[in-house]
């Protein structure tokens, strides 16, 4: 072997810096320890990219960290290449995140997802932090998703909810089986795109390209796969021109293809603007609603255009959250046939058996309220919502935290705690109308946390509820539902940042109302 070759030296050399590189992260963190107790920290980390390899292991990350809680307690420190990480795992210290430390964790690492599928962090949910996170989120709470943007569009909701029923319907009468997770997909893809560029691509009345809105459905479920992983250049910031896996470059691909649908979109928009064809206020789009607000006016260096595009495709992608809520719901439903006996009957009470669920009648169906937050709470759409990052030093849980702690919150583990869940792996609706009766979604109740806590909690949880209950309680009411040979539904998780279904949800489906609900 030829020990003076140049490769050989390279290797070595490079092998000397991974070391003196490790050695400074070990001082750093020694240094950090006058400041007060750090949380305790799991055993093997590796010299460079430190607790990296558990969580890109075969076990799902949700799964690993609870174990890590239960050997370590609900606050303890990873360390994923050179950040610290705190992984909180309890309610209490939930709470204290995001009441007393909330500012503190309003924002987000610079990740390099964000950066190549988010308009370099023009996507408002994963940009870091600071004044163009404050504006855009501003303007798509007060704007776009204010309880009177929702108002004003709802027929959205209810035509598109009602369509798909009756193509449901017809579709049942032809097909043995129909296949529900597709089906919401495409329900909740065409409501939120005729809310936010007015064009509807499935179904009848639909004046997009078929084909064109399937493709953006398939590259929406990438943007969230891709979304939900850490790439080595998030861990080691100098190893960034190693793209292991070619993650990164299929990044670029996506955000192209991303692109170039919302490019053509806002383009259509532009025109009908130019020849003076604007729409009522109550059929404006978020798009429309965009363009007068910012009047080509650029925010914290990013032009008009590229926010638009940015925030509108941020409010589509909230589809996959809506899906991913329905879909477990009805499996779940499907494993325990009398919980949907029971919301079938309470239906059939308050709606009757000669109409369509109506959205007005939501309020008045306690149980299956009961049944959309049970669902929450065992399958929230994230398992373990995108890191955050402490931008001061502080105390959380008794220990103290260093600037720039990345931060993560196992909602999965959280909303499984015995202490305050009985039975917690069971899907029991009637906790939240007995013992938990006062337990809501809006992150006031830090044991129930499906849309995250604090000032970054999800700003379309409102619309994403309005979805949830209308097109649960329209299916159940409108048609028996079953499963083929009555064999249990698979609920094993994906991964990515939501945790869609991985499997199909097949289902026999036949109307238990007269023909004359769908005509």
């Amino acid at each position: 072997m030829d020990y003076n070759s140049p490769y050989f030296n390279t290797t070595i050399a490079g092998v000397c810096a991974l070391l003196l590189f490790s050695c400074y992260l070990q001082k750093k963190w020694k240094s950090r320890a006058f400041k007060g107790k750090l949380a305790p920290q799991p055993e093997g980390a590796w010299p460079l990219t430190g607790h990296f390899a558990l969580l890109s292991g075969t076990q799902d990350p949700h799964l690993t960290l609870s174990a890590l809680a239960d050997k370590y307690g609900p606050v303890f420190t990873m360390r994923i290449g050179v950040h610290p990480v705190l992984v909180v795992s309890s309610s209490e210290v939930a709470k204290e995140l995001f009441t007393t430390n909330d500012v503190n964790v309003t924002f987000r690492p610079a990740l390099v997802a964000a950066k190549l599928l988010g308009y370099n962090y023009a996507f408002f949910p994963f940009t870091p932090g600071g004044p163009y996170w404050r504006e855009t989120r501003k303007i798509s709470v007060l704007e776009l998703l204010s309880n009177r943007r929702l108002e004003l569009l709802k027929h959205i909701r209810a035509q598109e909810v009602e369509t798909s029923i009756k193509e449901l319907y017809r579709a049942c009468m032809d097909k043995d089986t129909v296949e529900m997770k597709q089906w919401f997909g495409d329900l909740n893809l065409d409501v939120l795109l005729r809310m936010v560029i007015g064009k509807k691509y499935f179904g009848a009345g639909a004046v997009g390209d078929e084909k064109e809105g399937q493709r953006f459905q398939e590259v929406i479920k990438v943007l969230f796969h891709y979304l939900g992983m850490l790439v080595l250049r998030d861990a080691v910031p100098f190893l960034g021109w190693m793209d292991v896996g070619g993650h990164e470059k299929a990044m670029k691909n996506t955000a192209k293809e991303l692109d170039d649908f919302m490019e053509k979109r806002l383009q259509e928009h532009k025109r009908k603007r130019s020849n003076n064809l604007d729409d009522a206020e109550d059929a404006k789009d978020f798009m429309d609603v965009m363009l007068s607000i910012l009047d080509g006016k650029s925010l914290e260096g990013y032009d008009a255009d590229t926010i638009n595009k940015a925030v509108s495709l941020s409010l589509i992608a909230g589809n996959e959250t809506v899906t991913v809520a329905i879909t477990w719901a009805l499996a779940a439903l499907l494993n325990n046939r009398p919980v949907l006996k029971k919301a079938q009957q309470e239906l059939d009470k308050i709606v009757g058996k000669e109409r369509l669920v109506d959205e007005k009648d939501i309020n008045k169906l306690d149980y299956l309220q009961a049944i959309v937050k049970e669902t929450l709470r065992l399958y929230p759409p994230a398992f373990i919502p995108g890191p955050r990052q402490f931008i001061e030093d502080c105390t959380i849980g008794g220990y103290h935290v260093p600037k720039n702690t990345w931060l993560m919150v196992n909602v999965w583990k959280i909303q499984r705690d015995p202490r305050v869940w009985p039975d917690p792996t069971e899907f029991k609706p009637e906790r939240f109308l007995t013992t938990h009766n006062n337990v809501d979604v809006w992150s006031q109740n830090f044991e129930l946390l499906p849309f995250g806590g604090g000032r970054r909690g999800c700003p379309g949880a409102s619309h994403s509820l309005h979805m949830i209950h209308l097109t649960l309680a329209t299916l159940l009411h409108a048609f028996e539902i079953s499963t083929p040979t009555d064999a249990a539904i698979d609920m094993t998780p994906g991964i990515g940042l939501t945790n869609m279904k991985i499997t199909p949800l097949e289902a026999v489906v036949s109307p238990r109302l007269p023909p004359s609900c769908f005509e």
